[in-house]
């Protein structure tokens, strides 16, 4: 999509489908495409997840909601809701945890944090581009996270040698 052009969340999905083929492929190996715009019904309230794949190599589920703004802790709530009621109505015995992936414009790394719960590793948000990165901002980016990773594997070694 163009970059500069004012787009809808029904325009990104649109050429998502689109270019299905494709997506699916840099989704990774495993995944099929179960539905787009698939409705759950909640006591009579009726709510729309923009994708849904499933993972035969992973043998989960994988809920996609896109987002063309900022992510807010609502979207956060609403992806967990999604996650929830695909494990108590959807997912079949030998399935493993459905995994839930917001893709938005832009996301605020603290707000995340503090909105999902520590025990919560099922649901992930990915800022999209509208273009291929270059490849030193594949490099930075890919370094960035790296750090990320380290820094919370350290923490999570600080906090388990606390706790004994």
């Amino acid at each position: 999509m163009k970059e500069n052009r004012k787009f809808l969340e029904k325009d990104l999905e649109h050429a998502l489908i689109d270019e299905l083929q494709t997506f699916l492929l840099e989704l990774g190996k495993g995944f099929s495409f179960v539905a787009r715009q698939r409705r759950i019904t909640v006591d009579g309230d009726h709510y729309y997840i923009d994708l849904v794949f499933y993972n035969y190599v992973l043998k989960c589920f994988m809920l996609i909601d896109l987002k063309v703004g900022k992510l807010t802790h609502q979207d956060i709530g609403q992806m967990d809701f999604y996650v929830h009621y695909f494990e108590k109505e959807e997912r079949l015995v030998g399935d493993n945890p459905s995994i839930g992936l917001i893709l938005c414009s832009d996301k605020n790394e603290t707000m995340v944090r503090y909105t999902l719960l520590e025990d919560s590793k099922q649901i992930f948000a990915s800022k999209y581009k509208l273009y291929l990165p270059t490849e030193d901002e594949l490099k930075k980016e890919l370094e960035r996270e790296r750090e990320m990773l380290e820094m919370e594997r350290r923490l999570g070694e600080d906090k388990e040698g606390r706790g004994r």
